[in-house]
Order: structure tokens, then C-alpha cells, then sequence
């Protein structure tokens, strides 16, 4: 359901919340690193994750990226729809199209039914989590970002 983009972005905002104090810059080499990303790739993904002010960055030697507002204010489904787009969850399992203009034509997938099902309890549950939450989950249980 999730692109392997937003799950990047997903862990990345998770890595830097959780490894600064809010307005502190981390910087990109250290994320890439604790997060086995590719650092390339992952600058795309953070500079998104600015133009959708989620984060703030910051050029230069102590430069980074740091959360835009603090970690129990960023909820996952705006990081998520920042990444895949605001139709991620009304996408067609099955086909490259939307599912509500799919139901229109009545032309549902086979597995539409159940799909809906599964992802509005998704949807719902990155509605409710946010970064904070996250973040303590992972110190908590000792969770990898890995």
C-alpha cells in the first residue's frame, strides 16, 4: 500500500524526532547512516517533506533537517499523503486508477470489498499516530528503524 519512499519518510521523521530536541538539525549523513538509506534518495525524500513543511532544513556545516512543529502534532497520514499523494488511500489495489471513479463505472476489482475494508482501518490508524507516538514505541520496545 505504502511506497518504499513514504516508508523511508515514515522512519526517517521517525529518526530525527526522536534523536533531537525540537529546532536541533540532524544532519542528512547521520540519518542515511542509522537508517541504512541511500542518501541521495533520501534527500529527495526529506526536501518533500519540506515543501509540505513537515520539516524545516537548514544549509551548511551544522546544517540538517529538524520537525516543523513538535513530534505529537505530526500526525503519520500527513507524512504519508505528503509522500504518496492525498488519493493514497483511494487507490485501486489491483488497477493503476481510483477506486471511486472504478465504483462509478461499476467496474470494482475483485478484491475492492475486502480492500475497502482493510484500508479505511489503515487510514484510520495513521490518523490517530503521530510522530511522538512513534517515537516512543521505538524506545520503548526497542524496535529498529532498521
Amino acid at each position: 500500500m505504502l511506497s518504499s519512499t513514504c516508508k523511508y519518510g515514515i522512519r526517517a521523521i521517525v529518526y530525527i524526532a526522536g534523536n533531537s530536541r525540537y529546532g536541533e538539525m540532524i544532519g542528512i549523513k547521520r540519518v542515511s547512516e542509522n537508517l541504512n538509506l541511500p542518501m541521495p534518495f533520501l534527500a529527495k525524500i526529506l526536501q518533500q517533506l519540506v515543501k509540505k513543511k513537515i520539516l524545516i532544513s537548514s544549509k551548511g556545516p551544522h546544517g540538517g533537517f529538524s520537525i516543523y512543529q513538535e513530534p505529537g502534532e505530526i500526525y503519520i497520514i500527513d507524512v504519508v499523503k505528503a509522500i504518496d499523494g492525498d488519493d493514497v488511500f483511494h487507490r485501486c489495489v489491483l488497477r493503476n486508477d481510483n477506486c471511486i471513479s472504478i465504483e462509478k463505472k461499476g467496474q470494482k476489482c475483485i478484491l475492492h470489498d475486502d480492500y475497502v475494508k482493510a484500508r479505511d482501518q489503515i487510514e484510520k490508524l495513521f490518523e490517530s499516530k503521530t510522530v511522538e507516538d512513534l517515537v516512543k514505541t521505538s524506545r520503548k520496545s526497542n524496535n529498529s528503524l532498521q
